[in-house]
């Protein structure tokens, strides 16, 4: 990782594995109780927010609207998932609208920043919130590559409750190719603007949500992502972790690194439409009506673990 950070050693690299491992860790026991993710996500908030402003809790994430805003998405995310999870609510039709338009918004709210970024740091600058950031082509490209990760987000009227203990929300129609698209685009996002604590508020947390996905629970890779991203926001408005020795691991803040991420991320996703494109044209259907996917293998396997 020498060409996008700087600083990364044994005990650097030990950290993040652990850091990825307690992620994990934790999105697994909530995942698999309702008490704990009441707990985790309803009553640890409150705990929190009144440590950040009376007690000694606090990082230079939470003096910034983005990070509150952040928490606060990611968290409504989580409360809707639930409600579709372990209420009569999973049983309406319209409740698989709110999955598709959550993650939406907290897409759009990325690309704004991408933009606002790109028209307002033209050179190495830290911004309000201590982050270092620099504003060039590679913001358009994945503001570009952000949008077109909304555009392919088909068949959300398919999602569906899974039937086992754990009532996970799943989205069959939602396959490796949009999770890597995604990954690849949120990553590059965070690399170009929150690039201080881009090695954890990207790297780690989106590959503990892609070790989720397809190690513990298959399908329900936006329940892990909202869960692990609440978790981590909550984390990272408390704690100003990087205050450790072994998590200054920083970026190069090279634009060659900029800009290879997001040249990545934008091309990846632009195969990610031009396939759904194809598929719309072939198999006669609508993203938004119906599921798309249904003939691949990665839909068929979702169905398979989950009993559907």
């Amino acid at each position: 990782m020498g060409f996008l950070y700087e600083g990364l050693n044994a005990s650097s690299f030990f950290a993040l594995i652990a850091f990825i491992a307690a992620f994990l860790f934790l999105n697994e026991i909530t995942r698999r109780s309702k008490i704990v993710s009441i707990i985790m996500f309803c009553v640890l908030p409150l705990v929190l927010v009144v440590g950040i402003f009376f007690g000694p809790l606090g990082s230079p994430t939470g003096r910034t609207w983005f990070g509150w805003v952040k928490v606060v998405s990611a968290l409504i995310g989580v409360y809707g998932f639930m409600l579709i999870r372990f209420t009569k609510l999973g049983e309406k039709k319209f409740a698989a609208y709110f999955p598709a338009a959550i993650l939406s918004i907290n897409i759009a709210e990325a690309v704004y920043r991408e933009l606002q970024v790109f028209a307002t740091y033209k050179t190495l600058t830290v911004d309000a919130g201590g982050i270092t950031v620099m504003g060039g082509t590679w913001n358009i490209l994945n503001a570009i590559a952000g949008i077109l990760t909304i555009l392919t987000l088909t068949g959300f009227v398919g999602i569906r409750v899974s039937k086992d203990k754990s009532r996970d929300m799943i989205w069959p129609d939602m396959t490796w190719m949009y999770v890597i698209g995604y990954t690849l685009w949120n990553y590059a996002y965070v690399y170009n603007c929150i690039s201080t604590r881009s090695l954890y508020a990207g790297f780690g947390i989106l590959i503990a949500a892609v070790i989720a996905e397809y190690a513990f629970k298959r399908g329900a890779w936006l329940q892990h992502r909202a869960q692990i991203l609440s978790l981590y926001a909550m984390f990272s408005l408390s704690v100003d972790f990087q205050t450790a020795s072994y998590f200054k691991v920083l970026p190069t803040y090279t634009e060659g690194g900029l800009m290879t991420l997001s040249a990545v991320s934008f091309v990846f996703n632009v195969g990610v439409f031009a396939y759904m494109l194809y598929t719309m044209y072939k198999k006669k259907v609508n993203p938004v009506t119906q599921e798309i996917y249904v003939h691949t293998t990665s839909y068929k396997k979702t169905l398979t673990a989950n009993s559907l």
